[in-house]
C-alpha cells in the first residue's frame, strides 16, 4: 500500500503548474524526479523534493543520548543523597536512549605505591576504600549497567555499602555470583580496577574539587553542577534532542552544589 500523502504536500501540488519551478510562491525542487504520491514514500526522497517538514510520519534519526558521568565515593553523604534520590529515579524515568550513565567510585581517594604495591587511602577511611572496590568489581561482574545500578542502589540507599551485597545481589540480581565479586575485591583485578578510577578522576578538566562531580557530556562547570543537583531530571530534558517522552517536565530553581571536599 503506498503511503497516505499528507494533506499540506496535496496543497502543495494543486499549487505547482506542470512545467514551472515555482507557483504562488512554494519553489519546487529541482532535484525532485518523483510523483507527489511518493514524496513522503522515503527520507531520500523527502530530502530530495525538500518536503521533509511535510511529511510527519517520517522516521526522525535517532538524538544522541545525554551523557552524565558521576564521580563519587561510597560513604560520602552527598554522593549517597544525589545518587539515590536524583540519578536513580531519573533513570527509572527515562528510556535507555536517553541517558547513559558512567559511574566512577573513588572521589578524594589517594593513591600510592608501597613496595611496588598500589595502596588507596580514602576520605571516609578503609571502609569506604572497601565499598569504592566493591562497587567497582560489581560493575566489572555484571557488565550490564541495568543490572548493576539497581544493586549499586540498593547498597547506597541501604544501612551499610559494604555489607548488604548479598542481600541486594538476591533482591536484584540473584544469578550473580557474589563469589566472582569478593574475590576480584581481593585479588589483583579490584586493585587495576580502582587504579584505571583514580587515573580518570586524576584527568579531570577542570580538576574535581569536590565530589559528588558531575559531568555532562563530558564537561563540568559549575551551573551545569548544580542545575543537576537541584533538578537532573529537568537538565536531562532540556538537553536531549530528540522527542521528549511523558516524564519530561520543567525544572527546579539551580542551587550552589555542596558536598563532600578535599
Amino acid at each position: 500500500m503506498a503511503p497516505a500523502v499528507p494533506l499540506a504536500v496535496l496543497a502543495l501540488v494543486a499549487l505547482v503548474a506542470p512545467g514551472l519551478g515555482v507557483a504562488s510562491g512554494v519553489a519546487v525542487a529541482p532535484g525532485c524526479d518523483y510523483p507527489a504520491h511518493r514524496w513522503c514514500s522515503s527520507p531520500d526522497i523527502a530530502v530530495a523534493c525538500q518536503v521533509e517538514s511535510l511529511c510527519p510520519s517520517l522516521p526522525r534519526p535517532a538524538a544522541a543520548p545525554v551523557e552524565l558521568s558521576l564521580y563519587y565515593e561510597s560513604l560520602c553523604p552527598a554522593c549517597r543523597e544525589f545518587l539515590v534520590l536524583k540519578l536513580f529515579p531519573t533513570w527509572l524515568l527515562l528510556p535507555d536512549e536517553m541517558l547513559n550513565i558512567t559511574l566512577v567510585p573513588y572521589g578524594n581517594a589517594q593513591e600510592r605505591n608501597v613496595s611496588g604495591k598500589l595502596d588507596f587511602q580514602c576520605q571516609h577511611g578503609p571502609e569506604e576504600c572497601l565499598g569504592n572496590m566493591m562497587e567497582a568489581c560489581l560493575m566489572h561482574e555484571a557488565q550490564n549497567f541495568s543490572t548493576y545500578f539497581p544493586i549499586i542502589f540498593c547498597l547506597e540507599s541501604g544501612s551499610s555499602v559494604t555489607k548488604n551485597l548479598e542481600a541486594c545481589l538476591q533482591i536484584y540480581a540473584p544469578e550473580l555470583d557474589s563469589g566472582r565479586i569478593a574475590a576480584c575485591v581481593q585479588g589483583d583485578t579490584g586493585v587495576a580496577l580502582m587504579h584505571r578510577n583514580a587515573q580518570l578522576t586524576e584527568a579531570l578538566q577542570p580538576p574535581h574539587q569536590y565530589v559528588p562531580w558531575i559531568t555532562v557530556n563530558g564537561k563540568h562547570t559549575d551551573e551545569l553542577q548544580a542545575q543537576a543537583e537541584a533538578s537532573l531530571l529537568g537538565l536531562v530534558c532540556h538537553l536531549y534532542q530528540g522527542e521528549k517522552p511523558e516524564a519530561c517536565g520543567g525544572s527546579k530553581t539551580p542551587k550552589v552544589p555542596s558536598g563532600c571536599r578535599h
